[in-house]
């Protein structure tokens, strides 16, 4: 079983009824003393950030929720590290953060391409031992967080996506329905 770090993703299993949570898949940037900081991948608002973000240039770019923690915050995933000298890497390949007027010149200047980039308001966090407790009772499955799960997936189909590609046991969950009730 995968233990809880950074640059690792969690998966809701099916039952979970937390409307924050149910059908997420939450990629952790960093995980400290027990505490943990992540962003849900797969929940898009309708919202464009240029939309809500004042003088921000007009890139394309959905708004994701990042989760119930201080949804007035914005926090960006991108590929581009090689253009930021204060972004995160939380693994190979995704970066979190890094300066926010620097951001807005490479979007400005096309450095940066809108596909290079997630946006969240929000963000999801957990206390000490909060989260471990929660995966031992079962709450989350544990994977590896892949660059092509932020970037390149649908967002919509990414819960089962990740666990069709966690193998056997996953496969089968990854096929029941949102709503059981109902068949």
């Amino acid at each position: 079983m995968e233990t809880v770090a950074s640059g690792k993703i969690l998966i809701a299993e099916p039952f979970m009824e937390d409307p924050y949570f149910k059908g997420a898949v939450v990629f952790l940037c960093e995980c400290r003393n027990e505490n943990a900081f992540g962003l849900i991948l797969n929940k898009p608002t309708e919202m464009k950030v240029h939309e809500v973000v004042e003088d921000f240039p007009a890139v394309e770019n959905n708004i994701f929720y990042g989760g119930p923690v201080q949804p007035n915050t914005l926090h960006y995933l991108h590929k581009r590290g090689d253009l930021f000298s204060d972004a995160t890497e939380v693994q190979e390949g995704i970066y979190w953060g890094g300066d926010f007027e620097r951001l807005i010149f490479l979007l400005d200047t096309k450095q940066l391409q809108p596909e290079e980039i997630r946006f969240f308001f929000g963000y999801s966090g957990w206390e000490e031992g909060q989260l471990n407790r929660e995966v031992k009772e079962n709450s989350w499955f544990i994977g590896k967080g892949l660059s092509e799960y932020l970037f390149e997936e649908d967002p919509k189909e990414l819960w089962r996506t990740v666990l069709r590609n966690m193998g056997d046991r996953y496969q089968i969950i990854a096929n029941f329905p949102e709503h059981p009730s109902l068949n």
